[in-house]
């Protein structure tokens, strides 16, 4: 089995792929006896199909997955999962806004931690969007009751034991740590980076966010409330 696989969704980012693709690999050799970068194109639109597939004609390690269009972060996160061999899965955007190297700083908690989720702690976004995102990590915490500071945050570490208990729907990316943690799984958070967008716009309108995010937290609330939990008591 594959050490590590790196997971991105793609959309419309084809002044990032390439970049992308040499920053993870850049991070990855040499400090990883075995990897593969798992790219999803969620339905891009520009060039980016036809820059994943020189990528992945150049580069064995690359893997990439087409959506007939598109279909979301969830089912792109999702499909990069089930289609991936790594013992360890790391989650990142294809924005560049997150850093590969940052991996690293995750790594050494996965011996321990099931789920290291990363914290964005000086966010490179208009005041707007973060101020948007705060708001919004602290409704989804309220609704679900949590305490995660940055559950939206893409830099993500986890076991292959915590993708195989995931069964995602639409809009569940956002709360993939809650998600571990309802499963059985650890969860912690660590600082990592963050940079600003060198090329392209992001995907993801504040207001449409804001509204599905909500009624997503609401759905998260609702599954914890109904879930099964039991301890066997012990016996002779």
């Amino acid at each position: 089995m594959t050490r590590l696989s790196v997971i991105a969704p793609v959309y419309n980012e084809e002044g990032n792929i390439y970049d992308l693709y040499l920053s993870i690999t850049n991070a990855l050799k040499e400090k990883v006896e075995s990897y593969e970068i798992v790219l999803v194109n969620d339905g891009s639109r520009d060039r980016s199909a036809v820059l994943l597939n020189e990528i992945a004609q150049m580069d064995e390690a690359v893997k990439v997955i087409h959506f007939e269009k598109n279909y979301g972060q969830t089912a792109a996160i999702w499909a990069g999962i089930k289609n991936s061999t790594g013992e360890l899965i790391a989650l990142m955007d294809a924005d560049l806004q997150t850093d590969p190297r940052d991996i690293f700083r995750l790594m050494p908690f996965i011996e321990r931690i099931d789920f290291v989720n990363g914290k964005r702690v000086d966010r490179q976004e208009p005041m707007l969007k973060k101020i948007s995102s705060r708001l919004g990590n602290r409704i989804r915490n309220w609704i679900t009751g949590e305490a995660i500071y940055d559950t939206g945050c893409p830099m993500k570490l986890f076991t292959r034991e915590v993708a195989d208990s995931f069964h995602l729907y639409n809009g569940m990316h956002r709360f993939l740590p809650t998600l571990a943690k309802m499963n059985g799984f650890s969860v912690l958070e660590v600082t990592v980076t963050h940079q600003r967008r060198k090329h392209g716009v992001s995907k993801y309108g504040i207001l449409k966010e804001g509204c599905t995010g909500f009624m997503d937290a609401m759905v998260i609330g609702w599954l914890k409330k109904r879930g099964i939990m039991y301890r066997v008591k012990g016996g002779n």
